[in-house]
């Protein structure tokens, strides 16, 4: 099974047949929706949308842990997410897709781990796409869409819900980084925790404000989000038709050796807790 969060803008599933609806129950709580699943090219997928119905959730409060616990229970391995994002390139105006391969966290108050209460995870994270993931939605970015769109580039993640200062985006553009936005974590990280492949498609919404006096406006954002959406769509469709049916790479392994906690000091309620992630290594 393929999972597709979508992000602002992106409120319903792909052109799915034989749809349901799944409630799922989390240890983490419940998700921000129920989980549609469908078949897509013969290939079963299920849709979450990461804000909840009518965008409920702020990107602090989105129940990113019960988000990705839920399609791990669905038995989905690989996630393909969308992102609205801000540029800090002059090469990357509205409306351009991005595929990152690159994150730089400048989130605050979430909760960015599946672990702790007495259990300690150590997880590798210099990539924290899976590069054989972002190959491949690149190389749909080629085929599935006539939109501008760049391979690679680093999205840097700010808490929100308010957009940046002048000050903080001058910054992270004289960094030379490419996007800004909001949702990439824990998203990513906790995917990795999952073991499941992840990589993302971000639409560029605005140029943040390192570029002009102007602010960046809701009313910008949600309709070049809009104008986004069918690219987004037509370039996840595309990546699920040619999804390889075998995965080639180490996200299926990721925890192996990472955890730095004695078996015997893990708690009963602990255990339990995270058994679905671990059971294995446990």
């Amino acid at each position: 099974m393929i999972g597709f969060i979508g992000g602002s803008g992106i409120y319903d599933a792909l052109p799915l047949e034989n749809t349901r609806e799944e409630r799922v129950t989390t240890p983490f709580g419940d998700p921000s929706a129920p989980v549609t699943i469908g078949k897509l090219a013969g290939k079963e997928v299920a849709f979450m949308p990461r804000h909840g119905p009518n965008h409920r959730h702020t990107p602090t409060e989105a129940p990113y842990r019960a988000n990705v616990h839920a399609l791990k229970q669905l038995g989905v391995k690989r996630i393909l997410a969308s992102n609205a994002v801000g540029s800090l390139r002059e090469e990357l105006p509205p409306q351009t897709l991005v595929i990152p391969d690159q994150i730089f966290d400048r989130t605050k108050h979430r909760t960015p781990t599946f672990f702790g209460d007495g259990m300690v995870v150590h997880m590798p994270f210099a990539d924290p796409y899976c590069p054989h993931m972002v190959s491949h939605l690149s190389d749909a970015s080629d085929k599935a869409t006539d939109a501008n769109h760049q391979s690679g580039g680093t999205y840097v993640c700010i808490e929100g819900p308010q957009y940046s200062t002048r000050a903080e985006s001058e910054f992270y553009c004289a960094q030379g980084f490419e996007i800004i936005g909001m949702t990439a974590i824990p998203e990513a990280k906790l995917a990795r925790e999952a073991e499941m492949c992840y990589a993302t498609v971000a639409g560029v919404t605005d140029y943040d404000v390192w570029k002009s006096d102007s602010e960046v406006t809701l009313q910008e954002v949600l309709e070049n989000a809009a104008k986004n959406e069918k690219s987004i769509k037509d370039v996840v469709e595309h990546a699920i038709r040619t999804m390889p049916d075998e995965r080639d790479c180490d996200c299926g392994h990721a925890l192996e050796g990472t955890i730095n906690t004695p078996t015997e000091a893990i708690s009963d309620e602990t255990r339990e807790r995270v058994e679905l992630l671990v059971g294995e290594y446990l």
